[in-house]
């Protein structure tokens, strides 16, 4: 199935910019940001083959098609310079994939049940683009209690990687999938999964989906929880 020539901006496109937890760290929210979102999954469903992901994501990725990521540059790309802070000068490469999450929680490795970071670049973002509704569960930002840590970057890195290897030894450490605060990590905003809505934060913020007890595995495009994960960092 072929997408349009270039995606357009819906007609309803608007933004908010919110300024989270303690550390104030920046998240752009944004609704109803393509005018052709279906036709991306239906381009998922018909053309995809998702394979297992290497890294810490639960479920299943694949590459979201070139036309996605040059929408995301014509469209997005002087909002994020200017809500991030980026340097005029600086060099971004962009990497889009369609996730589909379908590990089982007793499959999960344990760092998998609880808040990641995806960089320790400050300059590096991550966005999530749902492409399903609020039944999937959403996406939230979390303060690792013991350090007060809202983002973990090169400076915080070290500290931060040891204490949590200490926490990984105790018998209470968290299983399963997070959905809310826990003794570990409390939660300081949360973001519904609203179909076309894209959330987009520094990629050193402690974030995780909302997946839910009574979650399906479902690894159907069309009814699963399906997105659209983009990651923008600094490119040599």
């Amino acid at each position: 199935m072929n997408l349009p020539p270039l995606p357009n901006l819906h007609p309803g496109f608007a933004y908010r910019v919110d300024h989270v937890g303690n550390e104030r760290q920046p998240v752009l929210v944004i609704d109803n940001f393509l005018n052709s979102a279906d036709s991306l999954v239906e381009y998922s469903a018909k053309t995809a083959t998702f394979n297992a992901e290497n890294g810490l994501y639960p479920g299943i990725r694949f590459p979201a098609p070139n036309l996605y990521v040059e929408a995301m540059s014509k469209h997005l790309g002087g909002l994020v310079g200017s809500v991030f802070a980026l340097p005029d000068d600086i060099r971004m490469g962009v990497k889009s994939v369609f996730s589909l999450v379908v590990t089982p929680p007793d499959q999960l490795q344990p760092l998998q049940c609880v808040p990641h970071t995806d960089s320790a670049n400050m300059t590096d973002l991550a966005t999530v683009h749902f492409l399903c509704g609020a039944g999937h569960g959403g996406t939230s930002l979390y303060r690792h209690r013991a350090t007060g840590f809202e983002y973990v970057d090169d400076t915080r890195l070290g500290d931060y990687r040891n204490l949590i290897a200490e926490q990984e030894k105790m018998p209470d450490f968290p299983t399963g999938y997070m959905n809310g605060s826990n003794h570990l990590f409390e939660q300081i905003a949360s973001y519904d999964a609203v179909f076309n809505r894209i959330i987009m934060y520094r990629s050193t913020s402690l974030h995780s989906g909302n997946i839910a007890p009574d979650f399906t595995f479902d690894p159907n495009p069309r009814t699963g929880r399906l997105s659209i994960n983009t990651f923008i960092f600094a490119a040599n």
